[in-house]
């Protein structure tokens, strides 16, 4: 049983390395494929001073090569035998006789995968392979990214100088080939753009934009690139305003936009910057310090007055300055007639129109088809305009004979709109003069007093069929065929001077209702006779009756 304790104890003492060698190394590397890598290595060895002093030479080995018939990877001996293919890219850093071997790898290719051990040899009595502890390189496909610097933030106009670098690249091996792509590279040299530096100035429209560095390894196909986008710092350059998405022309900083009297205004201004500038409307040319009728990029009148006409001005602040355009802003109206007018006078037909508009309008008169221009006297017409603001005034005399079918008409017009208007139309008289007008009131006067009367009769027949209609219900009281007097009323109330009764003293008055309901009718009955004896004769004579009629 106590050998088999012990042989665990004895192989692991055989992997010791022998007393007074020992070598610190990193046991495992790993670099991606073009890329540089340093492998920190320290080393120590027996060695006494009284010996002679031959030179140090120290080797890397492939692990399996025999450190005495192989090409090392890596050595200071200057007649030592190098691989062709790590020659220049396995190089031993550091002092030697400080027992430093650190190793550095550059332009690492795959097939640089694999294990490596250190060899030292000083003399006939120091000659030893480090077997214990070697280094373990692994070669991965390239995935790093360049790195791009430049101080920030870009501002436009200012120059910049700009760094392309690969992480994890040295001087080692197959140099590196860098280019530039990128909208803010087109104005560059060519040749400026295969440079790991470049100075750029940026412009306004670079902001938001992609910058490109790639870089390769010159004879090898592994590429790798990184992208930016570029954050460029400005000042506003142009302001546009819309108006319900449309932006207004700009002539010389200046909008002009004529707006209809009484209608709604919202005006957006925009001036493209960064970072965002600060907008606002000032109402005419505002000192820097004036105070904004509107702290945003809006501008927004509910209704736009003339006393709104003006200038207004839109301002973006911005850190590194100002912008400001300003609009000239005009209300207008279209014309709106006004008080038309016509009389006759003495001296003929007198008509007046007034006509109100912004910018105020013209006007002219039109007789029949044809017009009579601006402020003229003839035979036959005599026409005087003037205008005062918004206004439009003109006066038309018209004398002589006027011929039939006579259309007089009055027109304003102004550059946004026209309207006209009808005050006199004359028909049916070859001659018109100072009679047509009291004729015509006078006709008028007789036909409105017939209407009143007709309209009176037939009321008071109206009245008369519903008291007739009322009377057939009730049962007849008394009837004299001779004298053929009626006399009928309401069965609830009877008549005072109904045939059974006294007649009323002359003194006695009916009441005020029925002095108000009384009416009078002569009634003729001709060739009737009354109830007299035979031997008197009866006159022929017209009797009065009296008809009451109740409501």
């Amino acid at each position: 049983m106590l050998p088999l304790l012990l042989l665990p104890l004895l192989w692991g003492g055989s992997l010791q390395e022998e007393p007074g060698y020992e070598l610190q190394v990193q046991k495992s590397v790993t670099v991606q494929e073009g890329l540089c890598v340093l492998v920190s290595c320290s080393f120590s060895y027996p060695w006494r001073s009284w010996y002679s002093s031959p030179p140090l030479y120290i080797y890397w080995f492939r692990d399996g090569e025999s450190p005495y018939y192989a090409e090392a990877v890596a050595t200071n001996n200057l007649d030592g035998r190098v691989k062709p293919g790590t020659r220049g890219r396995f190089r031993l850093l550091g002092d030697v006789q400080k027992k430093n071997c650190s190793l550095s790898i550059g332009d690492a290719r795959m097939e640089d995968t694999g294990s490596y051990f250190f060899h030292v040899e000083r003399g006939r009595d120091v000659k030893h392979s480090y077997q214990q502890n070697k280094l373990n390189l692994e070669v991965t496909a390239l995935i790093e990214k360049p790195d791009i610097h430049f101080l920030e933030p870009l501002e436009s106009g200012r120059p910049t100088r700009l760094s392309c670098s690969l992480p994890g690249s040295c001087e080692a091996g197959r140099p590196l080939t860098f280019s530039w792509t990128g909208n803010a590279l087109s104005p560059l040299d060519p040749e400026t753009t295969r440079s790991s530096e470049l100075t750029l100035t940026p412009r306004p429209e670079d902001h938001g934009t992609n910058l490109t560095c790639r870089v390769k390894r010159q004879g090898a196909q592994v590429t790798t690139e990184r992208t930016v986008q570029l954050n460029v710092s400005y000042a506003p350059q142009t302001i546009t305003i819309f108006r319900n998405g449309i932006a207004l022309e700009i002539l010389q900083n200046t909008s002009y936009l004529p707006v209809l009297e009484g209608q709604a205004l919202r005006l957006l201004c925009d001036a493209p910057s960064n970072p965002p500038a600060h907008l606002s409307w000032f109402q005419g040319s505002p000192a820097l310090n004036a105070t904004p009728i509107s702290n945003t990029g809006i501008l927004e009148l509910r209704r736009v007055r003339s006393a709104e006409e003006g200038s207004f001005t839109c301002r973006a602040q911005h850190p590194l300055g100002f912008l400001q355009i300003f609009l000239n802003l005009s209300v207008y109206s279209l014309p709106q007639l006004l008080g038309p007018s016509c009389s006759w006078e003495a001296e003929g037909l007198h008509c007046s129109c007034s006509f109100r508009a912004r910018p105020a309008p013209s006007l002219c008169w039109w007789l029949g088809e044809k017009p009579l221009e601006g402020n003229s006297s003839q035979g036959s017409f005599k026409v005087n305009s003037s205008s005062a603001g918004p206004w439009a005034n003109s006066s038309l005399i018209l004398h002589g004979g006027l011929s039939s079918d006579l259309k007089v008409s009055c027109k304003a017009w102004n550059s946004y709109g026209s309207q006209s208007g009808s005050v006199l139309l004359l028909q049916g008289r070859s001659n018109l003069g100072t009679g047509v007008v009291p004729a015509a009131l006078g006709g008028a006067g007789v036909m409105a007093l017939l209407c009143i009367c007709l309209c009176l009769i037939f009321f008071l027949i109206v009245k008369a069929r519903r008291k007739q209609a009322a009377g057939r219900t009730e049962k007849m009281d008394d009837e004299d065929p001779i004298m053929g007097t009626v006399t009928s009323g309401s069965r609830k109330k009877p008549w005072p001077d109904s045939p059974g009764d006294q007649a009323s003293p002359p003194g006695d008055a009916p009441p005020l209702e029925e002095q108000k309901e009384l009416h009078y009718a002569s009634l003729s009955f001709s060739e009737m006779k009354s109830r007299e004896p035979k031997d008197q004769e009866a006159p022929s004579t017209t009797e009065y009756s009296e008809i009451k009629t109740s409501k």
